[in-house]
């Protein structure tokens, strides 16, 4: 079983640490696509500043952003459920697991990155500022470059096992899972219902994301189809909707009216 989350845009900087080894990242079937963004990114913000700053986003009042990314070689690393941070990732708590609950975290879910395509909870990376509709001068579109690459890496990740997407929209154009895996893909979306009329919002969507993945890993058990997963979430206190099977996987809608 693999899930898959969306990466956060706000990062901890670690403060001390080794610095960056690719080679030490798992699924090293992505070392030289890895290297490449690096490459560009480092190269946008070291040699040109203010460039990387209109072409990355960069608040013109966050210049230190663009400084990160151009020391990215030699910043201090953590680990990724260190650095990643935010609303799902706060509600996800990592760090408050106990031991055996991490372990099947570590083991079980990866995130979706735009510097590295994919990495595990225990890789050690540094903070960075890049997001997935990222256009780099040297190698195009972020989101291309991995459409090209990531796809071996998930399908080793995933093995014969469930994959439960829990990407975004922007970090879902990366990689989609090919027709022969649809019947093992649940891709899961969160409707906020209020006043009888039901919404996507970001905060409820995030946040129950977070607590559904914890909740998985405290309990243990590992479902191997869409329908098996919807079971397991409607005993572990959650309304879900199961949609029809398509030839990109099924749709589980958990709906929800409040996040407590």
């Amino acid at each position: 079983m693999l899930i898959l989350l969306p990466p956060s845009e706000g990062k901890a900087r670690p403060i001390r640490g080794k610095p960056l080894e690719l080679e030490a990242l798992g699924s090293p079937i992505l070392t030289s696509a890895r290297a490449a963004v690096l490459d560009a990114l480092v190269a946008l913000c070291a040699d040109d500043p203010a460039t990387a700053t209109a072409t990355l986003g960069i608040p013109a009042t966050q210049p230190e952003l663009t400084a990160l990314n151009a020391a990215l070689r030699t910043s201090a690393t953590a680990r990724a459920d260190a650095v990643y941070t935010g609303v799902l990732f706060d509600a996800l708590g990592l760090a408050t697991l106990d031991a055996a609950a991490r372990r099947r975290a570590t083991a079980r879910v990866a995130v979706t990155s735009s510097l590295f395509g994919m990495v595990r909870p225990g890789d050690r990376i540094p903070s960075y500022r890049l997001s997935g509709d990222a256009v780099l001068p040297s190698l195009g579109p972020v989101a291309a470059h991995w459409r090209a690459h990531l796809g071996p890496a998930v399908t080793d990740a995933v093995g014969s096992g469930l994959l439960i997407d829990l990407r975004s929209t922007m970090y879902a154009a990366f990689w989609r899972p090919p027709s022969e895996m649809a019947s093992r893909v649940a891709t899961v979306r969160v409707l906020h219902e209020a006043n009888g009329k039901r919404s996507v919002v970001s905060h409820f969507n995030k946040a129950t994301k977070g607590r559904i993945v914890r909740a998985l890993v405290e309990d243990g058990r590992t479902p191997r189809t869409p329908a098996a997963l919807a079971a397991a979430l409607i005993e572990l206190g959650w309304h879900v909707e199961v949609g029809a099977p398509t030839a990109k996987g099924t749709q589980l809608d958990v709906v929800v009216t409040h996040v407590g």
